[in-house]
């Protein structure tokens, strides 16, 4: 399967308000998004990197104040980055010492992101930092041999599949129905042979869970 261009990535915008209670809703949806990307690997620290650029908002620019949060690929690396309309109030990373409550933020982005600034907009300013993926292509998926072994396995299984697959992003929904169909296939096959199809979801299920727990570590 060609896979540069089998998830598309497009960018996306979130207009907020600069209030605490924001926060908790940008990091929902920024996690809803990254799992649609299939960017498992960098999910946490995307989550903390919105929460900490929308935070610096409320306590440096002001509460309520109009801001955007962008999401985007750059290249293989997953761009963030928060706009709000004051260009003079610029953050500036300090090493907060152990007894301030504040100053980490900025740290924080600095210590999980490959690198971070800030720049000006027609409109005010853009604070924003990129994380390295285990990306090879923006719109390529994260290479894992569990996946390459699908692959090769749906396009043995049907010769439809094999085509939508070399055919790329245009037909990965037909792609995926064949998988959907290899999945009840299977299920009969386990029925056939006096096993419980029931009892091979559920380890198929955890086993899947392990899985993903790892590639998040």
């Amino acid at each position: 399967m060609n896979h540069d261009n089998c998830v598309p990535r497009k960018e996306w915008e979130v207009p907020f308000r600069a209030t605490p209670r924001e926060v908790p809703a940008l990091r929902r949806i920024t996690r809803l998004h990254l799992t649609h990307w299939g960017l498992l690997d960098v999910l946490e620290n995307a989550q903390l990197c919105v929460s900490e650029l929308a935070t610096n908002v409320v306590k440096h620019v002001g509460l309520g104040a109009p801001a955007v949060l962008a999401v985007c690929m750059n290249g293989t690396k997953l761009h963030l980055e928060v706009q709000d309309p004051y260009a003079d109030a610029v953050p500036i990373l300090e090493c907060a010492g152990t007894q301030d409550e504040g100053g980490r933020g900025l740290e924080l982005i600095d210590a999980m992101s490959e690198r971070w600034g800030v720049r000006r907009t027609s409109t005010g300013k853009a604070t924003w930092c990129e994380l390295a993926t285990a990306l090879t292509s923006p719109h390529g998926h994260v290479q894992d041999h569990r996946v390459s072994r699908a692959d090769e396995l749906l396009s043995s299984y049907d010769a439809n599949a094999a085509c939508f697959m070399r055919a790329g992003v245009a037909t990965l929904d037909q792609a995926a129905k064949c998988a959907a169909r290899l999945i009840v296939d299977l299920l009969c096959w386990t029925q056939a042979h006096g096993l419980d199809p029931g009892s091979l979801l559920e380890e198929a299920q955890e086993s899947f869970e392990v899985a993903s727990i790892g590639r998040n570590r």
